[in-house]
C-alpha cells in the first residue's frame, strides 16, 4: 500500500473517529444560530490573527485581545458553542498528535505544530 493510500484510509477513519463526529454534530448545532456563527466566524477569525501575530514576534493587540475575551464570555453562555469549542479542541488534539506522530517517524521537529 503506497503512503498516499495510507494517507487516504487515515483520512476516513479520522471521519469515523468519535472526536470528528462529535465536532461536526456541535459545530451544526452551535451555528443553527445566525447571531451565534457570526461570534464563532469573529472569534476564530480575531483569534487566527492572534497567533499570527504572536507567530511573527509579535505582541498581541490589546484591543483585539479584549474583543476576543469578550467574544469568549458571550460563547461560553451557551451551552451549544461552549460544547462545540470543546469538541473541536478535541479535534485539534487529535490532529496535532498525529501531526508529531508524523514528524517523529520523519525526524522533523514538529513542536511548532503541535504547541509542545
Amino acid at each position: 500500500m503506497s503512503v498516499y493510500d495510507l494517507a487516504h484510509s487515515l483520512a476516513a477513519e479520522l471521519k469515523k473517529s468519535p472526536e470528528y463526529l462529535d465536532y461536526i454534530r456541535l459545530k451544526e448545532l452551535a451555528e443553527q444560530s445566525d447571531t451565534q456563527k457570526a461570534l464563532l466566524d469573529e472569534y476564530k477569525k480575531l483569534q487566527f490573527q492572534l497567533q499570527i501575530s504572536m507567530a511573527g514576534g509579535g505582541s498581541p493587540n490589546p484591543s483585539e485581545m479584549e474583543r476576543l475575551q469578550k467574544i469568549s464570555a458571550v460563547l461560553q453562555m451557551s451551552p451549544e458553542a461552549g460544547q462545540y469549542m470543546l469538541a473541536e479542541f478535541r479535534f485539534q488534539r487529535l490532529l496535532a498528535d498525529i501531526y508529531k506522530i508524523l514528524g517523529e517517524a520523519a525526524g522533523v521537529d514538529m513542536d511548532l505544530l503541535t504547541g509542545n
